[in-house]
């Protein structure tokens, strides 16, 4: 089984702890599906600055191949943030830097690289919808994270994205069970095989044409503390779609009702061990504090 995640990479700068971590919603599904026992790769562009090359060494230290990458002239994407009790929030973002504004394009080799895979993911943070119906022709299943704002729920907007996806995600927290479902109910009557709409301590709920189908979220049991948010939905997401995968789902192949409670189980397993970890997987560093290794010094010299 190979996961591609296709488009964004950022730096996460938390304020509050002075520390630089690499993530990304592309990112962060590829690194979680390998982090789960499958082969996985990250395809984007990454900045020259030396943000850029801290993303790819840290992407790369977990063994997350990154083959057809693109380095170009310009600035990596950088977030600020800080955590409130255990609750990430944001603060603002240099608009992802050269990899959204720049982003890439799917020629014919691209395409055939991609169509090595089982599962491509993709998101709103990438400025990837108009390379959605190549990756749909490609051949692997198509997901897309719609995050959480209302610009992203618009017909417009799902309707350049739902006929191409095979599962899209929705984070639904501010949403109440009867709006997640319609809301649901809406991206897959506007093509979407499935629909996921993740509601943090509220759970989840998954929803085809066939059926629409609920699980709670895991509770931490106080053991140990909560260490922040950061990536949990990218968890639960690459969660669900790696245990379905596994059960059989494949394009033109619907998953069955018990494979997607299953699936819904193991997302929630997943987001519940995100909430221990720093940042989106770890690799943090003193901001300010130069990490370019020797390696890619010597890569980034020959291109």
């Amino acid at each position: 089984m190979k996961v591609l995640g296709f488009g964004d990479n950022i730096v996460d700068r938390f304020v509050d702890r002075g520390i630089d971590y690499p993530g990304g919603n592309s990112v962060n599904v590829a690194v979680y599906a390998r982090r789960l026992g499958v082969e996985a790769a990250y395809l984007g562009v990454f900045g020259d600055d030396e943000l850029g090359c801290f993303l790819r060494e840290s992407i790369g230290a977990q063994n997350v191949a990154m083959d057809h990458c693109v380095v170009r002239a310009g600035e990596s994407g950088l977030s600020t943030l800080r955590v409130d009790d255990g609750e990430r929030v944001f603060l603002g973002w240099n608009g992802g830097g050269v990899t959204v504004r720049e982003p890439l394009l799917l020629d014919a080799e691209l395409t055939a690289y991609v169509s090595s895979f089982d599962l491509v993911h993709s998101s709103v943070y990438s400025r990837s919808e108009g390379e959605l119906p190549a990756l749909a022709r490609s051949g692997p299943l198509v997901m897309f994270d719609l995050s959480s704002e209302d610009e992203y729920r618009a017909p417009s907007y799902l309707d350049r994205v739902c006929p191409y996806a095979d599962l899209v995600l929705l984070s639904c927290s501010h949403l109440d069970e009867a709006a997640t479902h319609a809301l649901l109910a809406e991206a897959v009557h506007r093509g979407a095989t499935m629909a996921l709409g993740t509601r943090g301590v509220e759970g989840a709920i998954a929803r085809t044409e066939r059926c629409g189908v609920t699980a709670p979220a895991r509770e931490p049991d106080g053991a140990k503390p909560l260490v922040d948010t950061m990536g949990c939905g990218d968890a639960f997401l690459a969660g669900f779609a790696v245990s379905l995968v596994r059960e059989g789902w494949a394009a033109h192949t619907p998953p069955h009702r018990e494979a997607i409670e299953r699936a819904l189980r193991d997302g929630a397993d997943a987001a519940y061990e995100q909430c221990f970890v720093e940042g989106a997987f770890g690799h943090g560093r003193p901001v300010g504090r130069p990490a370019v290794s020797s390696m890619w010094r010597a890569i980034d010299q020959e291109k």
